[in-house]
């Protein structure tokens, strides 16, 4: 990977962009190089995201990474055949059966 500033060389970054990022680079005078995935690629590079966003929180703990988080989780759902409709009945439906997180409980253990 070629990094030189000015000489028109390429950056190479080899990961999954938002929609709109093409777009924003062309608006700011610079050209990029595109590819659409296929399923099985995309599950991958959406799953990589996952965890490299996840990494970004652990780091940050910004409210703005949880958004990113979300939005893969909902691209991974959607990708799985699960709207975020669906998507949002699964996590209410979980959270009503077995509660949410609101309490702050921490399970030290369980005696038989």
């Amino acid at each position: 990977m070629k990094d030189k500033k000015g000489d028109g060389a390429m950056v190479v970054y080899n990961k999954l962009i938002r929609d709109k990022i093409p777009e924003i680079i062309r608006n700011h005078g610079k050209e990029c190089e595109v590819r659409i995935l296929n399923d099985e690629e995309y599950l991958k590079e959406l799953n990589k995201k996952l965890g490299e966003e996840l990494n970004e929180y652990y780091e940050s703990g910004e409210v703005e990474e949880l958004a990113d988080i979300a939005e893969i989780i909902y691209a991974i759902a959607e990708h799985k055949g699960v709207s975020g409709e669906e998507f949002e009945k699964i996590r209410a439906c979980k959270r009503e059966k077995r509660g949410g997180f609101e309490k702050k409980i921490f399970l030290v253990g369980v005696s038989e």
